[in-house]
């Protein structure tokens, strides 16, 4: 159970070192107590008051690692039930599951063909991550040829798919550092799975047919020292799938019930065949705590709305989205090219750049770092005023870029004008267009003085 500032206080040296940050112990406290603080902060804390605190401030849904590289999913680390409380932390990961019996040609085809589904928004890379491989025939040799192949046609991580351990045994041996999960232990086979997943430090399953049936094998395999673990309720309905993920989230969080604080993995593919149906489901999932959704396949129809709306969800709402502060190149622009600045709100940039993109004009696009507020309300805020733009773009490699002075502000900053004029004499500031839809118009339209 977490522990009050005044707890923790009494567990710390009392030293009021400040080697911390911050001035007092008893402020440590109770920035530790609001998740604010790391108590590897502390270097005087006693190896005993350590453990205590480790264990007390530990989140109440584990972190771990499923899978490796790029496609590698975090999950757990959660905190709250609801996104507006503070935020969620770990995206779910999202799988297409193959049998092993798919014939190899086929495999690598799909391979490639999920490998396919990446998309850009927001400067962000939004793809799938994962591959369930299912067993189908207890078949290990077949399991384990199809495990590597997958690994070598594409870079998405795996699910290992059996509950005979001697079939997940031979795909571990050939693909373990890979960190995939292991799925799944069961009541039958909870040990030759535990001491598997023990021996090659993989995440490893633990699948019941209800929410409490999973309590007796999470605690077995905690006792024999395994930490990293998923949870599989075996619910197969929607209507169940979701009340299971949203008992155990409660369970995790206001319960503390350390048996049931893992990530959870749900089979929208096992609801049923029609993966519109399954895209449906998966849509609730992303908002009701699921770690892992398990799709039958993936198409585009498919894959997009769900990164799209699981962006949404994982997106902090207390901090805005930004890009990062510089000079933008767009359409190859020259020594001769325009010069636009606007805030580093991303969808600002966003838009605005893709409006200068259709212009085909060769342009230069200065990005300001306005704590990622538009341009309108960093005006309102005193981020983006005259003086600031001016020493921004007086700071910059643009000198470099550039042999003329001519910079164009957003239409809906011309109450700058002055002060700018002030900070950059010898530039000529043009009041640029309101819209950013106007602006293809007005770059084919601008000359340079």
């Amino acid at each position: 159970m977490a522990l009050t500032g005044i707890q923790i206080f009494k567990l710390l040296p009392k030293t009021n070192c400040k080697e911390c940050g911050v001035p007092t112990c008893l402020a440590f406290a109770m920035n530790l107590a609001a998740g604010k603080a790391d108590l590897d902060a502390c270097p005087y804390v006693s190896d005993e008051s350590r453990a205590v605190l480790a264990e007390a401030s530990a989140p109440p849904i584990r972190p771990l690692t499923v899978g490796y590289g790029d496609t590698a999913v975090k999950m757990g680390g959660e905190t709250v039930l609801f996104r507006h409380e503070k935020t969620f932390f770990s995206p779910p990961g999202i799988a297409a599951l193959i049998t092993d019996d798919t014939d190899p040609g086929v495999i690598e085809e799909k391979c490639q063909r999920y490998m396919a589904y990446q998309y850009e928004r927001v400067g962000l890379n939004l793809r799938p991550e994962l591959i369930a491989l299912k067993a189908v025939n207890g078949d290990g040799a077949r399991f384990a040829d199809a495990a590597k192949l997958i690994l070598d046609k594409c870079d998405l991580s795996l699910i290992l798919m059996s509950e005979d351990s001697a079939v997940i045994k031979s795909a571990l041996d050939a693909v373990g550092d890979s960190n995939p999960l292991i799925y799944a232990a069961t009541a039958g086979n909870v040990e030759e799975m535990g001491n598997l997943a023990l021996d090659t430090g993989c995440p490893l399953a633990v699948k019941a047919d209800s929410v409490d049936s999973l309590i007796p094998l999470t605690e077995k395999l905690i006792e024999m020292g395994l930490k990293d673990l998923v949870l599989d309720s075996g619910a197969r309905t929607v209507k169940q799938s979701l009340e299971d993920s949203v008992a155990i989230r409660r369970a995790a969080l206001l319960a503390q019930d350390r048996t049931l604080g893992y990530p959870t993995i749900t089979f929208p593919c096992e609801m049923t065949d029609n993966l519109a149906m399954q895209t449906a489901i998966s849509a609730g999932l992303i908002a009701k705590y699921a770690g892992i959704i398990v799709l039958s396949d993936f198409e585009g129809s498919v894959v997009f709305p769900l990164l799209l709306e699981r962006l949404n969800i994982f997106t902090d709402p207390q901090r805005p989205m930004t890009v990062t502060q510089g000079i933008y190149e767009i359409n190859g622009p020259d020594e001769n090219s325009p010069v636009l600045v606007t805030s580093n709100f991303s969808l600002t940039y966003f838009i605005v750049s893709g409006e200068i993109e259709a212009s085909r004009v060769p342009t230069w696009l200065a990005i300001m770092d306005t704590e990622g507020l538009s341009v309108l309300t960093a005006w309102a805020a005193g981020k983006f005023v005259g003086d600031a733009v001016g020493m921004f773009i007086k700071k910059s490699d643009l000198s470099d870029k550039i042999k003329h002075q001519n910079l164009v502000i957003p239409g809906y900053s011309a109450a700058i004008l002055g002060d700018l004029e002030e900070e950059l004499p010898g530039w000529n500031i043009t009041i640029g267009p309101r819209e950013a839809a106007h602006i293809p118009k007005f770059l084919k339209e601008y000359k340079i003085g």
